[in-house]
């Protein structure tokens, strides 16, 4: 995947401008209306961060109109960004299965597929944290849910892409080897 050649510096600034424009104009939607909302039900959330619907669940005005406004901004914005993400993982699966060789294809396929799986669980759980009916919702659902999406994916990132590294695999491979034997060597401490 000749990313130099295929994917200009220009493509590059209009994805990264269309990213950077989506998000701030949500985030300042969201901003808006949370700040224009009365708070009647005390001022602490059981999160580790302030989230939008565990905000509503603290005010103590019926604003459903202006939420399923901005949900449904949200939601085509959403849209959007999962079908870019679509077409661009098709042209990807039509460029690496062009490639000659089976060796080269199998390469390809440990980046893109990993990458695939953290993208599938960050907007999987995203949506469902978002669009969950409020009667299964409960302060430990919402916080598991919460730190898949939001802690998970970017904490896996790093591993994905430096589990290309060889050095990295045989450390990794060394390691596991030295915990094999001593469980090995020693059952009953293992436990």
């Amino acid at each position: 995947l000749h990313y130099g050649t295929l994917l200009g510096s220009r493509a590059c600034v209009h994805m990264a401008a269309a990213a950077w424009a989506t998000g701030f104009l949500n985030a300042l939607l969201h901003t808006a209306n949370t700040f224009s909302l009365p708070l009647c039900k005390g001022n602490a959330l059981g999160q580790f961060f302030c989230e939008i619907p565990q905000i509503l669940k603290l005010s103590c005005s019926h604003s459903y109109l202006r939420e399923l406004g901005l949900l449904v901004v949200s939601a085509c914005l959403a849209f959007m960004c999962f079908v870019f993400i679509v077409v661009s993982y098709v042209q990807i699966l039509r460029a690496v299965l062009r490639i000659p060789s089976e060796q080269g294809r199998h390469k390809a396929f440990s980046t893109c597929l990993p990458h695939l799986a953290v993208v599938s669980l960050f907007l999987s759980t995203a949506m469902f944290a978002y669009l969950k009916p409020p009667s299964i919702s409960s302060p430990s659902l919402d916080l598991v849910v919460s730190v898949l999406y939001l802690v998970v994916p970017p904490a896996v990132n790093p591993l994905i892409y430096s589990m290309r590294n060889q050095e990295l695999k045989d450390a990794l491979n060394k390691l596991m080897a030295g915990c094999f034997s001593q469980i090995i060597k020693y059952p009953s401490s293992a436990l």
